[in-house]
Parts: structure tokens; sequence; C-alpha cells
């Protein structure tokens, strides 16, 4: 900068100009300076407007991001809650078939519980049914001996012995015969097979057992034959009461 003021003083003395043109050409150069720092200043406000700018469409464009990734959370928060909708669903039906098919479960464990027991009880009936008329035989054969001798005594008493372990037995099973007589004749526990007319029972009552009854438990196991009493017939006129009457 020196060297070109050095040159400009040169040329104006070789060419003779006055002082105030060589002043007047130094004066140029400040002016060129201030236009320098005016561009400098309106470079300035063009890149801070630039700046202002690209701020406003980073800000809009991260706005539509943050609008696109709500968009996204809320269509991602109504499948999830489908799907827990679903599974609630699904759930309940899974629960619903469960109570059902423990209901079931249960009712076929009552069942087959009360099918087993009834099993058992035919069973058993059936067996007890097979013994009762040896036990009928040895009633009978109790009532018709008479044992006289020591032997007969011994036999007899025996015999006893026997009779009672075998009705023993049959209570142990939780048999219990019927006690009919003097009672109203019932068709679920009695077989008439008898009517006797008489005057000192009222009609209907159980007047003599023939075959023994038994229950089972509650149940019946054996019907008990009974002679049943029933009315007494009305006396006939006699004969010779209605020869008097004709011979008047």
């Amino acid at each position: 900068m020196i060297d070109e003021n050095k040159q400009i003083n040169n040329t104006s003395q070789q060419l003779g100009e006055p002082t105030e043109v060589k002043q007047a050409m130094k004066s140029d150069f400040p002016a060129q300076t201030n236009f320098n720092e005016s561009g400098s200043e309106v470079t300035e406000q063009v890149a801070a407007q630039t700046n202002i700018s690209g701020d406003t469409a980073v800000n809009s464009e991260n706005s539509v991001a943050a609008t696109e990734k709500t968009g996204v959370e809320t269509a991602a928060l109504a499948e999830l809650t489908q799907q827990i909708e679903s599974v609630k669903t699904q759930l309940e039906e899974r629960s619903t078939q469960y109570m059902r098919i423990a209901a079931d479960f249960e009712n076929y464990r009552k069942r087959t519980s009360k099918e087993k027991e009834d099993l058992e009880l035919q069973v058993k009936r059936n067996t007890i049914l097979e013994l009762l008329p040896i036990v009928d035989n040895f009633e009978r054969a109790r009532s018709h001996l008479k044992p006289q001798s020591e032997g007969e005594m011994t036999m007899h008493k025996s015999y006893q012995g026997v009779y009672k372990q075998l009705v023993d037995s049959l209570k142990r099973l939780g048999v219990s015969p019927m006690r009919p007589e003097g009672q109203e004749f019932d068709p679920n526990l009695h077989e008439a097979v008898m009517r006797e007319p008489t005057d000192e029972h009222p009609e209907g009552t159980v007047l003599e057992e023939l075959v023994r009854g038994y229950y089972l438990g509650d149940r019946v196991l054996r019907h008990a034959m009974v002679k049943v009493a029933a009315a007494k017939e009305d006396t006939p006129f006699a004969p010779e009461d209605q020869s008097s009457s004709a011979s008047s």
C-alpha cells in the first residue's frame, strides 16, 4: 500500500499535478474502505437472514417429523389396544371353556362314582340274595329240631353256632330282617300270599310272616311274604228259620 502511494506521488510529480489532486486521490481510499465495510455488513445481514430462514425450515421439518412420529405412535397404540382387547376376549373364552370342562368333569366324576356305588351295591345284593335261602333253611331246621339226648343237644348247639355266625356276617354287610307282624300291610315292603278273615285285627294288618323279608341298608333286599287280615264275612240265616217261616 505504501509502495502504491509512493508510485502515485512520483507520477504526480512527473506530470506536474497539483498537491490537491494528490490529496483527493488519497482521500478516495478511505471511501473505498467504507464501501468494503458496508458490503461486509450487508453480507452479515444476508447471512443472518439466511440463518433465520434455515432455522425456520429446520423447525418446520422438525414439526412435520414430530407430527408424523405422533401419528405413528397413535397408530401403534391403537394396534396394541386392539391386540389387548383380542387377548382379553380369548382369555375370557378360554376361562369359560375351562369352567365348562371342569363342570363336565365334576359331573362325570359324580356320575361314575354313583354308578360304581350302585354296581357294588348290586353285586352285594345279588350275592346276599343267593345266601338268603340258606338262612331260611337254617331257620326251618331250627324250628323242627327237638333235641332230647345229650348228643342231640351238642349237635343243636353246633348248629346254633353256625347259624349265629352266618347271621352276624349278614349284619356286618348291612343286612337287617323285617319285623312286619302287627303292622299295616305295605306293598312296597310286603307280599301278601294269604288272607285270613278275622275280627281280632283291622283289615290289612299283617298277621304272620311266612318268609322273612330283609333290608340292605335302607333299601329292600327281599320282600316279606305275609298273611294279611281280611274282613270277616256275615253269617247267613239258618235253614230252620227259613222252614219255620214257610210253614207259618
